[in-house]
């Protein structure tokens, strides 16, 4: 793919195929898409694209969606492994290749099938051009929070005697796992995607589901065959 800004911005799609989660998740399909094309977006601050794994039906699928492919070596994709590994992998071997320096790295997940090339944009400019450090989706959330120890149940943040309104009460942020936009000499120094300024990205709560088991998997299929796939903008 050609480079579309001048900023250097490589998006990563840290996939494996031991995930132990939804077995083969990163291939299935919601709505007729592999998922793994659904985090492919068409985001215009996005210079390139790649996808970082060791399963070759995803690198097929990743072929036939015009990103390119980064193999994942045995060393990071153990279970123990985490997407900073995948992640730092993608960068010095991605650098390697194309003699570029990346200025901005996104991490996008594949099994987040409703983020939008919007919601890539925006983490990515609040990066580029908003002075953040990083920045990640969230989406906004009014719950009560319950924590249970030796079988004794207590609210976090939030008493017995006291129920505040949801209008009363502030306003907290649900990280989505989706997209997270990180200056690239800053993830090299700091081998984490959160330093500095964090600037969170607001999203739409109904879009906020990750595929990590089985069940949300099936609840993304029946609300594909009842919606048209959400528009990429």
């Amino acid at each position: 793919m050609g480079s579309r800004v001048s900023a250097a911005v490589l998006a990563v799609v840290p996939t494996r195929c031991g995930s132990k989660g939804v077995p083969g998740g990163n291939t299935v399909d919601v709505g007729g898409v592999p998922l793994v094309l659904w985090a492919c977006l068409a985001a215009w601050l996005v210079a390139d694209v790649v996808v970082s794994t060791d399963e070759p039906l995803i690198a097929r699928a990743t072929f036939a969606a015009c990103a390119g492919i980064v193999k994942r070596p045995q060393d990071v994709v153990r279970d123990i492994s985490s997407s900073e590994d995948a992640l730092r992998r993608s960068l010095d071997t991605y650098g390697k290749e194309h003699q570029v320096t990346v200025d901005v790295l996104l991490l996008v997940q594949c099994t987040t099938p409703y983020l939008t090339a919007s919601d890539v944009e925006r983490a990515t400019a609040a990066v580029v051009t908003g002075g953040a450090d990083t920045a990640h989706t969230v989406a906004a959330f009014h719950g009560f929070v319950w924590r249970e120890d030796s079988g004794r149940a207590y609210g976090i943040h939030h008493g017995s005697a006291f129920r505040p309104r949801c209008q009363d009460r502030p306003e907290n942020f649900l990280e989505t796992g989706a997209a997270y936009a990180v200056r690239a000499d800053g993830f090299r120094a700091a081998h984490h995607r959160f330093f500095g300024r964090t600037a969170l990205v607001c999203t739409d709560p109904d879009r906020a589901l990750e595929i990590d088991e089985p069940g949300s998997r099936r609840c993304a299929s029946k609300s594909s065959q009842r919606t048209r796939r959400p528009p990429l903008r």
